[in-house]
């Protein structure tokens, strides 16, 4: 089969650009983006296997997208189906081989599964064409699937997909399958090192750090449209900064338990011990290898800066602990940065991690309600928080909702 050297060189490109994206959640996200442009289709979704079953970890639907406000993003719910073939994902898994049906609502009766119109009645969209394609890896061995909706004609109407596009959308699927194979793996090393501070701080918990990762790259995309930043460096900013903010209190680890599982509120000794675990998580990133690195170190030294210049730990050297020349106070400790000193990374995280904070219940306290939480929130504009990041906040609420669904936390 022959192809254009246009088509090949995009699928080699596409590749290449999905191998540079290391957060799973950002990274499902581009390769579904790709395919869909690449197919030129109206929407689709990703799953990821997890034992004998797929999960449904994200969607696009250009349709439905457009009928919500600028900058809004659309609801789904996160959920499992069975590998088997009662489903057209789950068929398309159970026997790794493309599915491509030109309308889902009359599907062959030779066919086992049939396609669950429930979407289409909740949302009056209409699914029509369909290619689900399997995840693979070197080995084989089916890791996700890949489902596209609606290939469009060049005046805008829903039509089949192209069979002459399968073995080229074939090809970007083993190189996004194991994309997602080193990605999962670079979440779970973070995840593991965020379970070493969970054993020492039950505040620390994966669901945490999850929400606020999603709430910081969030306000981000936000922040981000609204100064009207390139997709470029967007892109590469969300990545490390939600494998950032994952890691923004892992700096715990070196707290005593003594001060860190302290049922009651602390001393001011033991609170200016406590400020040090932002020094410390910046000083497990100071030796520089990447822009992660970078990152990490940042927003673990910044998260508890404040924008009125309150906060801690301040213009100080984490390594010797000392005020930096020109910033110290009278009584000898650092002055705290404000403003834009802060590094934007930090002020994102701030404010995500006192949401989530408010917003759940902790063992020494119940969760708030929303209306206080927002209202504590924009009360502390221009003191605690970017007054510009909580207006973008109050734009994103819809957003962290559907956030705070996809990761609540443990049953107890």
């Amino acid at each position: 089969m022959q192809y254009s050297d246009d088509k090949f060189r995009k699928i080699i490109d596409l590749g290449f650009e999905i191998s540079q994206i290391r957060d799973i959640d950002l990274l499902l996200e581009k390769i579904l983006k790709e395919a869909r442009i690449f197919t030129n289709c109206d929407a689709g979704s990703i799953y990821v296997r997890e034992g004998d079953s797929l999960t449904f970890r994200y969607a696009q639907n250009d349709t439905l997208q457009g009928q919500l406000p600028p900058g809004r993003k659309l609801p789904y719910s996160t959920f499992s189906i069975p590998i088997g073939h009662d489903s057209v994902a789950g068929y398309v898994a159970a026997n790794g081989s493309i599915l491509n049906i030109s309308d889902v609502y009359q599907i062959a009766d030779y066919f086992p599964f049939t396609f669950n119109r429930s979407y289409d009645d909740l949302t009056g969209y209409r699914t029509c064409s369909m290619l689900t394609i399997p995840l693979k890896n070197f080995r084989g061995d089916i890791i996700g699937v890949l489902q596209l909706i609606n290939a469009m004609d060049s005046q805008g109407e829903v039509t089949s997909f192209v069979h002459d596009d399968e073995e080229l959308i074939r090809y970007f699927s083993n190189n996004a399958a194991v994309a997602i194979e080193r990605a999962k793996m670079t979440r779970e090393i973070i995840l593991r090192m965020n379970k070493m501070a969970e054993l020492r701080d039950p505040k620390e918990t994966g669901p945490h750090v999850n929400r606020v990762a999603a709430y910081s790259v969030a306000l981000y995309e936000a922040w981000a449209g609204r100064r009207k930043l390139s997709q470029v460096d967007m892109d590469k900013n969300r990545d490390v900064l939600r494998m950032s903010a994952m890691m923004h209190d892992v700096g715990k680890v070196a707290i005593s338990d003594s001060i860190l599982k302290k049922p009651g509120r602390f001393t001011p000794e033991e609170f200016q011990i406590m400020k040090l675990h932002t020094l410390y998580g910046a000083n497990l990133f100071a030796d520089i290898s990447s822009d992660f690195d970078e990152s990490a170190g940042t927003v673990a030294i910044s998260h508890h800066e404040r924008w009125d210049g309150n906060g801690y730990p301040g213009h100080i050297d984490p390594q010797t602990q000392k005020p930096l020349p020109g910033f110290e106070k009278e009584d000898g400790s650092a002055k705290g940065k404000q403003g834009e000193e802060i590094p934007l990374f930090g002020r994102i995280v701030a404010l995500a991690d006192v949401y989530d904070a408010l917003s759940c219940r902790r063992c020494y306290k119940e969760a708030w309600s929303e209306a206080d939480v927002l209202e504590n929130i924009r009360s502390e504009s221009g003191k605690q928080f970017d007054p510009e990041l909580v207006e973008v906040f109050m734009d994103c609420i819809d957003t962290f909702r559907q956030i705070e669904k996809r990761y609540p936390d443990h049953a107890e």
